[in-house]
């Protein structure tokens, strides 16, 4: 009964506008980094790019990603959250824009790891200000929720870029990239600080890489633990990106569908996320995190390679949703385990470090699935993707802190 209450009681002023905004911000970012998934083939055709030129620019974005993830991380925990992550949302609005002034490739790849610099910060900042703001009994759902946001905007990029590419070009898709700039307004007057934040300054002895040295790398334990969540992070971005990358562009050359069809495609499998990230996260406060990740790791291994099988557009968008529902349900729970896994102190840096690595290295799933694509048939695509899962899977059973943040009335049933 008191879990019940502690579940339903109502949220305060700040956890309300925590959550708002962190859910707008990953809205944003991820409606503009889809952007570039919607207007892919137009600018293969345009720029006449390779698979492996085009698949690059997602893996630059990511770079960018993991050196703006530990920078601002760092800054995060230094001067707070709400500054460090309303910066980071003005920084990833005015690349994306630009991008409509860029005609040469070079000029993308800028853009593109400068973009990425605002996007790979904002993660970090955003997991800890939630992580700091709730229950840790709460936590794997409230990330879960701010994640459907970048789901959100995910839905946002494909309406937009149907309606957009067809009459204006993909020039003009970018440009609506500035809007997220107007958040920051809101996030500065509302979201503060939390308690828990401020007391970790004060008490604050050591330099904070210092601290990130000593509580992420200090004993074996540690670096396996840290590197073994690097790992699975990279499967994920490795699953998302190559996924949402690249299918929309195999879903029209494989099914001779336009922009608005492949579209329709896409915002069936982010329906299918949005739900399996609200299961994963009821999941994962209950249950804790290996049994979730196993049953969403395992469901992505299998039914990622079940969208080779695709042959209409009724079959594709029900094993899409299906695929959306396992391969990015758990995104939110990376966020959820390193809150809980490292001390509020490095949070942020700790968040941006292990997930933006992931990023960096996972983006390049782009360039490999390009280069696939090339030379094989989409069976052989899935195939690889399929695998990484069942490689994150094990990872995942060999981190016992994982298996450490299971709940006692779990581990005593």
């Amino acid at each position: 009964m008191d879990t019940i209450t502690r579940h339903n009681h109502s949220l305060t002023k700040n956890q309300k506008w925590v959550i708002a905004s962190t859910s707008s911000g990953f809205a944003l970012e991820n409606m503009d980094v889809l952007f570039l998934s919607f207007a892919m083939s137009s600018m293969i055709a345009d720029l006449h790019l390779s698979g492996g030129a085009a698949g690059l620019i997602s893996s630059i974005t990511n770079l960018g990603m993991l050196v703006g993830g530990i920078a601002f991380g760092i800054l995060g925990d230094k001067i707070g959250r709400v500054k460090t992550f309303s910066h980071t949302i003005i920084i990833f609005a005015i690349a994306t824009a630009l991008m409509a002034f860029a005609n040469n490739i070079y000029l993308i790849y800028a853009l593109r790891f400068l973009a990425g610099i605002g996007a790979g910060g904002e993660y970090g900042v955003g997991i800890a200000l939630i992580a700091e703001n709730f229950k840790s009994d709460r936590i794997g759902k409230m990330t879960s929720i701010a994640a459907i946001g970048g789901q959100i905007g995910a839905i946002l990029a494909a309406l937009v870029a149907a309606w957009i590419i067809p009459t204006a070009g993909w020039h003009m898709l970018f440009l609506v990239g500035i809007i997220p700039v107007i958040l920051t307004v809101f996030i500065r007057k509302h979201v503060h600080e939390s308690e828990m934040f401020l007391e970790a300054k004060k008490q604050e002895k050591n330099s904070l890489l210092s601290d990130v040295v000593k509580k992420m790398f200090s004993t074996p334990k540690l670096v396996f633990q840290t590197l073994g969540l690097m790992v699975m992070m990279t499967v994920q971005i490795a699953g998302y990106f190559g996924l949402m990358n690249w299918l929309p562009t195999i879903v029209q050359k494989q099914l001779n569908l336009n922009v608005s069809s492949s579209s329709l495609w896409m915002i069936a499998t982010i329906v299918g996320m949005s739900i399996g990230m609200i299961t994963f996260g009821s999941i994962f406060d209950y249950f804790g995190p290996t049994r979730a990740f196993s049953i969403f790791l395992i469901g992505s291994a299998v039914m990622v390679y079940t969208l080779s099988l695709a042959n209409n557009m009724t079959t594709l968008l029900l094993i899409g949703a299906v695929v959306g529902f396992f391969s990015n349900g758990m995104f939110g729970g990376y966020g959820a385990v390193i809150s809980r896994l490292y001390p509020t102190e490095i949070r942020s840096t700790a968040n941006n470090i292990i997930v933006n690595v992931g990023r960096a290295i996972g983006g390049f799933s782009s360039v490999v699935i390009g280069i696939l694509m090339d030379k094989y048939n989409l069976g052989v695509v899935m195939g690889f993707l399929s695998a990484l899962y069942i490689l994150s899977f094990l990872v995942m059973i060999s981190l016992p802190g994982l298996r450490n943040l299971t709940p006692k009335k779990v581990q005593n049933d």
